[in-house]
C-alpha cells in the first residue's frame, strides 16, 4: 500500500552534502545514465555494506572463550578481525553495526553504537545512525516526543555535539541514518499503545496531507540543521523507510531538500524487492540504497525466527542483478548479521567464528557487483 499525492513536489535545491566531492568526504553524482556513491578519491562506487557486528555474540559461554583469548577482552583487537573479514568477503563498507539482541513482546532491543574510537580501530568506510527519535516500527518501550518542539531541537543539537561534532573530519564516514523504519504512518501490533507519528488518517484530506508535510518538514530541518552545524562534511542518508508497510509521500517530498540518498529496508522475494525500489527510485529521481535486506535459503516461519536461518546467496545476486537495473540504486547493505547470535538466528559466522555454508557465495556475488560497478563507473 503507498499513500500520497500522485507527483512529487521538489521545493528546494539537493542538500549540502552533494557537494563535497573536491574536499576529501563521500558524496553522490551522476555518471553513466545513473546514481553512484563517490569515495573521497573520486571513484565512482556501489556501496556493498554488511549490517549488525556485535561482538557480544562471541562472549556466548558456548563461545569457549574466543573473545578473551583471541582477542584479550579487546575491541581494539577484535576490530581489525572485523575489516578482514568483511574486505575478505567483498564489502566495502560497515552498514549498521547495532544488532538486534533480544525480541519479545515486552522488549526489543539493539546493541549500542560504536564509539568514534571504535571506528578509528574498525578503519573502513562507514555509515552512523544518529540516535534522534525512538519511532522505530520495531521499538514499542518508549513515548514519542513532539518533533515539532524546542525540546527535539535542543536533543537533536546534542546528539550532533556528541556524535557529529567527532565525526566530522573523517573521511571514512559515508553519512548520517536517522530512524531506522520510522513508524510515519502505520505501526506495529506490538506498539499500537503510543500509534504512529502521524494519523494515516491525515493521508485522505488535503489540508491532512499539508499537516504531514509541516510536521515532517520541521523534523527534517531540525534534524539536518544540527548536524550541519557541527557537521557540514558529511551525506544526509535520513531515514531507512520500511518499503513494505505504507509510506507518506509528503513525509518523502519533506525530506527531498535534505537527504542526499534515500535508504529503504526491503525484505520479501526478489520481485517484491525489486519493484519496490524501481518504484521510490523512479520517483524521486535521488539516489536510493537498499539499506537493510537478506532473502533466506531456509523457509522463514515469522519474525521472531523460530529456527536458525541461513543466507540464500543465489537470490542475494539476483537482487544485486536488479539493482543495476534501476539507475537511482547506488548500494545495498545486507541484513547480516556478521556473528549469528540467538536473537537473529543468521550470520556469516557462528559463534566459533567457523564460516555459514552461504558465506563464500556471498562473497562470489560481491566481488562481481565490485567489479560491475568498476567497468560502469569508468
Amino acid at each position: 500500500m503507498i499513500l500520497g499525492a500522485g507527483s512529487i513536489v521538489l521545493p528546494y535545491a539537493c542538500s549540502a552534502g552533494a557537494s563535497n566531492k573536491d574536499e576529501g568526504y563521500y558524496t553522490v553524482a551522476q555518471k553513466n545514465g545513473r546514481w553512484w556513491l563517490v569515495d573521497p578519491a573520486g571513484n565512482h562506487t556501489f556501496s556493498i555494506g554488511l549490517n549488525h557486528i556485535d561482538p557480544a555474540a562471541i562472549r556466548y559461554l558456548a563461545s569457549n572463550g574466543i573473545w578473551e583469548e583471541k582477542y584479550d577482552n579487546s575491541m581494539e583487537k577484535w576490530l581489525p578481525k572485523v575489516k578482514e573479514d568483511l574486505t575478505d568477503w567483498g564489502f566495502n563498507c560497515l552498514g549498521w553495526e547495532q544488532e538486534v539482541v533480544i525480541i519479545t513482546p515486552e522488549m526489543h532491543r539493539h546493541s549500542r553504537s560504536f564509539t568514534f574510537e571504535e571506528y578509528q580501530w574498525l578503519d573502513m568506510p562507514y555509515f552512523h545512525l544518529l540516535p534522534v527519535i525512538e519511532s522505530h516500527q520495531w521499538e514499542w518501550e518508549t513515548k514519542l516526543p513532539d518533533v515539532t518542539g524546542k525540546a527535539f531541537e535542543e536533543w537533536c543539537d546534542y546528539i550532533a555535539r556528541d556524535k557529529c561534532a567527532r565525526m566530522k573530519d573523517d573521511p571514512n564516514l559515508v553519512g548520517y541514518f536517522f530512524t531506522d523504519c520510522p513508524a510515519w504512518i502505520h505501526s506495529n501490533k506490538n506498539n499500537d499503545w503510543k500509534a504512529p507519528m502521524l494519523d494515516p488518517e491525515m493521508e485522505k484530506t488535503e489540508s491532512g496531507r499539508k499537516e504531514i508535510f509541516r510536521v515532517a518538514s520541521i523534523y527534517y530541518k531540525t534534524i539536518v540543521d544540527a548536524i550541519k552545524r557541527y557537521d557540514p562534511n558529511h551525506l544526509i542518508c535520513g531515514d531507512r523507510y520500511e518499503a513494505n508497510a505504507p509510506i507518506s509521500k509528503e513525509v518523502l517530498q519533506a525530506a527531498m531538500p535534505y537527504v542526499d540518498i534515500f535508504s529503504f529496508q526491503c525484505f520479501g522475494s526478489v520481485e517484491n524487492i525489486a519493484q519496490k525500489m524501481s518504484y521510490w527510485g523512479n520517483y524521486l529521481k535521488k539516489p536510493v540504497l537498499l539499506a537493510d535486506s537478506m532473502i533466506s535459503a531456509v523457509e522463514n516461519h515469522g519474525w521472531p525466527p523460530k529456527q536458525d536461518l541461513l543466507q540464500d546467496d543465489i537470490q542475494y545476486g539476483d537482487v544485486m542483478k536488479e539493482l543495476r537495473k534501476i539507475p537511482e540504486a547506488m548500494g545495498f547493505h545486507l541484513c547480516g548479521a556478521y556473528i549469528k547470535n540467538n536473537a537473529r538466528r543468521y550470520g556469516l559466522l557462528d559463534i566459533h567464528e567457523n564460516l555459514e555454508e552461504t558465506t563464500e557465495g556471498i562473497k562470489k556475488v560481491n566481488i562481481e557487483q565490485s567489479e560491475w560497478a568498476r567497468v560502469s563507473g569508468q
